[in-house]
């Protein structure tokens, strides 16, 4: 009783679970979620591969230093040309054709020069140009500063964002070693980036006449022009990383919608069926599809109406079995009740009899039934192997041969296929099949009759046929007699031997095989009957 009970309170667990996960069920399937999850992802971990344009960054840079590189080599030289000296050892610049030189030169670069002089003194600095009362420092004005908008703001926040994107510009030398390494008389670079986020580009080479390091000239330019191209370059691939992401969203969809909908109108349609709010499953535009989901509701289908039929083949069996057990307890109810009122010896003692036959009738007729019910679970739990039939059916024809009653049938055997027949199966299963037919052809023989058990074989089919030489089959009665409680006995065979299920089980065994069994009547040319034939085809193994 407790183990009842805790078995019913874990099907009341589960069911329970069932149902709150019917009712917890989202719009938004788990699949359609990890087609999603999974496509974006994929997705977005290159987009981000491509925000990181670090080597074009690069090459930029390279490009930038070498243009520098170039105009400070056109500068140095062009400076080299106003020094003047006694002799070549003594050379030095001409301060006032140095500015000049430098104040043309950088009108059109865009660039900051300084010359410093081998003592490390800044002799030219390009935003100082001298003025009646000394230097002064000249600064280019900012542009006028415009009212923004809401898409201004918005803009200038991207472009902040991709910018803290950017690899910080570690510091590739000091301006102090680039003019240092210029006034050794070789090329010095200085990259760096600025307290605001932006970049620095120096150059430093030597100015010299006859070999002599007369100063040394630092170019210096912004970057800004750099990161404004990477961030192009950023904002044209996140406009097409966006195309390509709303249209990867919307093929999500419709995959995981062609997937996942299908799937959740299946789950819904076996839970109606559980619930007994339908008795068949059928969903047309499921069923006809080519492919996993089609073959997996044709097989739900399959499988639906495969329970069905042994759902209602159990209502039948239960219901056979219920008005088989009824007559034999009828009868025996009758006797019991009758030989309690009666004095007669002779009387009591055949209504004894009576109930003897009726309580070994019930005996075959539950024993038949146990054997007829268990067999679906046998057939589909034990493993078949290769069985040899020839071998077989000729001891099953020495054992009846050896213990046959006084009737005097005899037993012959036809093979008339080469080599060994082997099937697939069960041995103790098939044996039960043969002796059934065999018993059933022993009851309609006549006296010193021949049973015939012949082998063919048609197409990797192998045929056995089980002849006799009785009354045969009344007509029509071909198909019934694999019925469960058919009977058809002869008259000399006494009522109640047979439950009627012998050959039904026999058809059940051999159906679970792969094969089938048939029966027909024997006939001459005139049309008389000769006797019953039933005959058995499974497939052969080689």
């Amino acid at each position: 009783m407790v183990k009842r009970n805790n078995s019913n309170c874990n099907r009341l667990e589960v069911n329970g679970a069932l149902n709150q996960h019917t009712k917890t069920r989202s719009h938004i399937s788990p699949i359609t979620r990890r087609i999603l999850a999974i496509n974006i992802l994929a997705l977005a971990l290159l987009g981000v591969g491509l925000l990181y344009v670090g080597q074009y960054r690069k090459g930029l840079i390279d490009g930038e230093i070498a243009a520098l590189n170039i105009q400070a080599e056109l500068f140095a030289t062009a400076l080299g040309e106003v020094a003047v000296g006694n002799n070549d050892s003594n050379q030095t610049l001409v301060v006032e054709g140095a500015h000049q030189i430098v104040r043309r030169m950088i009108a059109t670069t865009g660039t900051v020069a300084q010359l410093i002089m081998p003592n490390g003194d800044l002799l030219i600095d390009s935003r100082l140009f001298r003025g009646p009362s000394g230097n002064v420092q000249v600064k280019e004005l900012p542009p006028p500063k415009l009212k923004s908008t809401i898409a201004d703001k918005v803009t200038n926040q991207f472009r902040n964002l991709l910018r803290k994107l950017l690899p910080d510009i570690k510091k590739v030398a000091d301006l102090s070693v680039a003019k240092n390494i210029a006034l050794k008389g070789d090329l010095g670079i200085a990259i760096k980036t600025l307290a605001d986020g932006k970049l620095s580009l120096s150059v430093a080479v030597p100015v010299q006449r006859y070999k002599k390091v007369l100063a040394a000239l630092l170019l210096t330019k912004d970057g800004s022009k750099i990161d404004e191209a990477v961030f192009q370059v950023r904002l044209d691939i996140l406009k097409v990383f966006s195309v390509v992401l709303l249209v990867t969203i919307l093929l999500s969809i419709y995959l995981a919608g062609s997937i996942a909908r299908p799937l959740k109108r299946l789950a819904i349609a076996t839970e109606d069926i559980r619930k007994g709010k339908s008795r068949h499953y059928a969903i047309a535009d499921i069923l006809i599809r080519k492919d996993e989901i089609g073959e997996l509701g044709n097989m739900l289908n399959d499988m639906t109406e495969a329970l069905w039929r042994r759902m209602e083949a159990i209502e039948r069996f239960a219901a056979d079995v219920a008005h088989e057990i009824k007559n034999p307890l009828t009868s025996l109810k009758s006797a019991v009740e009758t030989v309690v009122n009666i004095d007669n010896p002779e009387q009591q003692k055949k209504l004894m009899t009576v109930i003897i036959d009726d309580i070994e009738r019930l005996d075959r007729l539950i024993s038949d039934i146990s054997d007829a019910s268990r067999l679906d679970a046998e057939l589909s739990r034990i493993k078949m192997i290769p069985v040899k039939l020839d071998l077989l059916l000729d001891t099953l024809i020495e054992i009846y041969d050896a213990t046959v009653d006084n009737k005097g049938v005899q037993f012959k055997f036809s093979n008339k296929v080469d080599g060994p027949i082997v099937i697939r199966g069960i041995e103790d299963r098939i044996v039960q099949v043969f002796r059934n037919l065999i018993s059933n052809a022993i009851s309609f023989s006549p006296d010193n009759g021949i049973i015939w058990l012949r082998i063919r074989c048609e197409n990797e089919i192998v045929k056995i046929y089980v002849e006799d030489q009785g009354p045969g089959l009344q007509p029509g009665t071909e198909e019934s007699v694999f019925n469960r409680f058919y009977r058809e006995r002869p008259d000399s065979e006494k009522f109640g031997i047979h439950s009627g299920l012998g050959l039904s089980i026999s058809q059940q065994i051999i159906m679970a095989h792969g094969g089938n069994i048939s029966a027909k009547n024997l006939q001459d040319n005139a049309g008389k009957s000769l006797g019953a034939c039933f005959t058995v085809e499974l497939p052969k193994v080689e």
